[in-house]
């Protein structure tokens, strides 16, 4: 099914301004997502929890809010979908279990608030797949809905695609924000570990759990993440810092022509043809703005050390699902717990000196460019629905904490979308996106973006 991302009318910061000059009602907008939701998520199935009728109350809302004079904030109106592990005051969150089916939180997450403060629309809630691990929700892929929309933040990516909603917010532990956005063709952005806080999201392994957001454009995902960053008490991997500017940072124009390492992992072997021979091209195209940079060998070690933590941290934060109702979950989710159970505290203890040593082990590559070119999937999203593909693309760089962005540069013969990731150093969250938004200006002007 071909996707028509104006669908919903305008993407999320000309909606923002259009509004703030009163070309554009938040009402009318919301009507445009409303519209589209109505005649794709019969299909689609992108949300686990949705009301339209509260959605449209919202947007009244903020319109009148704004014809009153009062200050608004940097989202105003704008309408945000959240992955259904991020706790929603009064709104159904459920974790992608019927373990907490009909669960209604009394307070909101960390980054609802800020949303909310932001004058942010609340437009629903996406699917999950089971307690944000492997096991497929109901979401298809708006492209070909034959095809996984990936995972675990299905819903949120295909909503995006689809042209339901502008904005949302998944998380990631593995690749479960780069590897959708790819696999659905939007703009997938993963902050710095500790840029956002996850106080009241569903804790899955503290060490690597991060959020992140899709948009349709470099820019939109720079606005709807500026709102998210910033220090959290409750959340003891963020740290107090200077508020970033990362769309004024993102949407100004490259000092110089940005320099790509490209990048192709110790797996590379487990990329599809089409997925290599894309790369390969685009490196060759980028020229003398881009080398190839081969890794230390003890990155081949980084995927199998991820899990390890992983698997290890999982068992202790979804105690209560394994104490309540074991034997409700998936086959893959207890055989997960159970990988789990067995790893030692020695071994676990041991892996977590990895992320820092591999790291710095990085400096060197990022001393010489500005952000590290590689895939973002093993390829275009896998034909069916009983998996949501493989994250071994994602692995090192979740690991690691360093920033990461996928772009849609790629369509394959067949329509599917194949996205390219971006990598970059923590804390450089706003050159990658001015990086991401140069290569995507790049791709356009020359005309060799597929």
């Amino acid at each position: 099914m071909a996707i028509d991302r104006t669908a919903a009318g305008l993407s999320a910061v000309e909606a923002r301004d259009r509004m703030a000059g009163g070309a554009l009602n938040a009402s009318d907008y919301m009507k445009g997502c409303l519209d589209r939701i109505a005649a794709l998520e019969g299909e689609i199935q992108a949300f686990e929890w949705f009301d339209a009728a509260f959605a449209m109350r919202q947007a009244e809302a903020a319109d009148a809010h704004r014809k009153s004079g009062r200050p608004t904030g940097p989202l105003h109106g704008l309408p945000v979908a959240l992955k259904d592990i991020i706790d929603t005051r009064g709104i159904p969150t459920c974790n992608g279990t019927a373990l907490d089916a009909g669960r209604v939180p009394g307070r909101d997450a960390a980054i609802v608030g800020r949303l909310r403060a932001a004058g942010a629309i609340i437009i629903g809630k996406t699917v999950t797949t089971e307690l944000a691990l492997v096991t497929p929700g109901k979401t298809r892929n708006p492209v070909n809905p034959l095809h996984t929309p990936g995972g675990s933040s299905s819903g949120s990516a295909a909503a995006v695609a689809a042209g339901m909603v502008p904005l949302a917010v998944g998380t990631q532990t593995g690749g479960s924000v780069i590897r959708p956005a790819s696999f659905c063709g939007v703009t997938g952005f993963l902050p710095s570990a500790g840029s956002i806080p996850r106080t009241g999201i569903l804790a899955q392994s503290p060490t690597l759990d991060r959020v992140g957001v899709f948009a349709r454009s470099v820019e939109d995902a720079a606005m709807l993440a500026e709102v998210l960053f910033g220090h959290d008490d409750a959340d003891r991997l963020t740290a107090p810092a200077p508020h970033p500017r990362l769309l004024s940072v993102a949407s100004a124009d490259a000092p110089v022509k940005p320099t790509f390492a490209f990048v192709r992992s110790p797996y590379w072997d487990q990329a599809e043809p089409s997925c290599r021979a894309a790369m390969e091209e685009l490196a060759e195209h980028l020229g003398e703005n881009c080398f190839e940079a081969e890794l230390p060998a003890a990155f081949s070690e980084a995927a199998a050390v991820r899990s390890r933590i992983h698997l290890a941290e999982m068992v202790k934060c979804y105690h209560r699902f394994s104490r309540d109702g074991l034997d409700r979950l998936s086959g893959e989710t207890r055989e997960a717990l159970e990988k789990g159970g067995k790893i030692l505290a020695h071994d676990y203890i041991a892996a977590l000196d990895w992320p820092d040593y591999l790291y710095a082990a990085l400096g060197e590559i990022f001393q010489r460019c500005d952000a590290i070119i590689t895939p973002a999937a093993t390829g275009p999203a896998p034909r069916g629905l009983e998996s949501t593909g493989s994250p071994i693309f994602n692995a090192i760089w979740t690991l690691c904490g360093a920033p990461a962005i996928t772009l849609p540069l790629f369509e394959t013969g067949d329509g599917m979308p194949m996205g390219v990731q971006l990598v970059g150093p923590r804390g450089g969250d706003a050159r990658l996106l001015r990086t991401a938004r140069w290569l995507t200006k790049h791709l356009e002007t020359d005309g060799d973006g597929d």
